[in-house]
């Protein structure tokens, strides 16, 4: 995360001490229309047989690197089994998975705070729907309840004395029940998922640059300033930041609602790649997932595929601290091996006499 060294002082000041109506957070849900379906990018999610059938087998790999920096400001959450890991709030007899990236800037503390306090602040403070029975009505409330985690985490951080108000967090969450996968983003942290080799964005990235947030900002206030939020922040949506917002109640530029994507998996997606803007500053959606790929068929390892994704990065000059987790929902289709190594004879030419010489001893004379 980059933000602009023309801004010097720092503002800790405003709403730290605000008391805050948690029940007004509703009327700040749903600005923009989810984009559940994923039309454009992943197609219908048509429950056909195939994926009826489908159960993922999920297993996961993470690698961080400070990179060049000299503070490591990312964070992540890497949890396989969400059922064992919360209890009774879901139903073990399905596969739940819970994964986060978090990329910090004005220092660690926003990303660290919101690691520490994950499960509260995304599971146990909701009365959280119960997964007995996963239908529309269902993915609604799921979609719902983690668009309201991501404001109460940022009231959180408004609140947390321990956190300056010019501290923040980009935040990408990725959520699997049973063959369900949600992801949330709010910042410029990316999900892509690797569909028969093809990669499909599960997220967008909220940065200036991007026209429909640009618009928003502008009409609400804000304006660009050399690729900056107000000449100062690299993303258009992050957590914390108090500085850069307005109080409670009214629309800022800067805003920590996250985009929620949903889709039901098949049996055609291999596995999805989170990670922080450091990784995708320098390589494309498609070259990771294709990395990837190549990295599971030769060893069917995705911790080892996360450290390749971050050595690959890093060799590519990426100036920013490096965070990637690969999630697998199956096996590859085959391991390659190294084909064994067929001894190689030089060949050699013989004089005339010496092959008077050989015949004359093979035929024993």
């Amino acid at each position: 995360m980059i933000v602009s060294s023309n801004m010097g002082a720092e503002a800790d000041i405003i709403f730290r001490h605000q008391v805050v109506d948690v029940m007004s957070i509703s009327t700040q849900v749903s600005r923009f229309d989810s984009v559940a379906a994923c039309a454009e990018t992943i197609g219908d999610a048509v429950i056909e047989s195939s994926v009826v059938k489908f159960v993922p087998r999920i297993r996961s790999g993470s690698c961080a690197n400070i990179g060049p920096r000299r503070s490591m400001e990312d964070e992540h959450i890497r949890i396989d089994d969400l059922s064992s890991h919360l209890g009774s709030i879901f139903n073990p007899s399905i596969p739940s998975a819970f994964y986060a990236v978090f990329d910090g800037h004005g220092g660690v503390d926003a990303a660290a705070y919101i690691k520490s306090n994950a499960t509260r602040l995304f599971f146990e403070d909701f009365d959280f729907p119960q997964v007995s029975d996963i239908d529309a009505v269902f993915l609604k409330e799921l979609e719902d309840s983690h668009r309201k985690a991501f404001l109460l985490a940022d009231l959180a951080l408004a609140a947390e004395s321990s956190v300056s108000s010019s501290c923040g967090t980009t935040v990408l969450t990725a959520l699997v029940l049973g063959r369900h996968l949600l992801v949330a983003n709010a910042g410029d942290c990316r999900a892509v998922l690797c569909r028969k080799g093809t990669a499909f964005e599960m997220s967008q990235d909220h940065r200036p640059s991007y026209l429909p947030e640009r618009k928003r900002v502008e009409e609400l206030g804000g304006f660009i300033d050399d690729g900056y939020l107000n000449g100062y922040l690299s993303v258009t949506r992050a957590l914390g930041d108090w500085h850069m917002k307005f109080p409670l109640g009214s629309a800022s530029p800067l805003i920590a609602e996250p985009d929620v994507r949903q889709i039901v998996l098949s049996e055609d997606d291999e596995f999805l790649i989170i990670g922080c803007d450091g990784i995708w500053d320098v390589m494309s959606s498609q070259f990771a997932v294709s990395l990837v790929r190549r990295a599971l068929r030769r060893h069917d390892n995705p911790e080892e595929c996360a450290k390749e994704l971050v050595n690959e990065a890093s060799r590519l000059n990426s100036s920013d601290n490096l965070t990637a987790i690969v999630i697998c929902f199956s096996s590859p289709a085959r391991v390659e091996s190294c084909p064994p190594h067929r001894r190689r004879f030089r060949s050699c030419n013989l004089s005339e006499e010496a092959r008077n010489k050989l015949k004359s001893l093979l035929e024993g004379n």
